[in-house]
């Protein structure tokens, strides 16, 4: 009942920027954790960037000072702002994100259906 819907992916020149985002819908009570992760072809899939209910963020190493995450509470939405695109920054970006559907459930994981950032010359 819960979803996760990522969008503003799409094809980008080296050193350009893009706006990702991820809307949760559905039956939402409340929110933890978001974040954002990516995969490239034959590779893993691995953390970007999180950010908690109480604002606290982390980054992997390469996108520090390059990226940000942040969050529209009101909205249920995730955004990571890309600036300063390199061609490794090439993958399915996927939000992340712990919900609570109801009062009478725990915090459940969910994913979403990813996002194909390329960046390309």
């Amino acid at each position: 009942q819960v979803q996760l819907v990522e969008s503003g992916g799409g094809l980008v020149q080296p050193g350009g920027s893009l706006r990702l985002s991820c809307a949760a819908s559905g039956s939402i009570f409340g929110i933890n954790a978001m974040g954002w992760y990516r995969q490239a072809p034959g590779k893993q899939r691995d953390l970007v960037a999180t950010i908690t209910s109480g604002e606290s963020t982390n980054y992997e190493d390469s996108v520090k000072g390059r990226f940000t995450i942040s969050r529209d509470y009101a909205k249920n939405t995730v955004y990571l702002q890309m600036n300063s695109l390199k061609p490794e920054d090439t993958a399915v970006y996927y939000c992340n994100a712990d919900v609570r559907a109801s009062a009478f459930r725990g915090f459940r994981n969910y994913w979403g259906q990813g996002t194909q950032v390329t960046v390309s010359s």
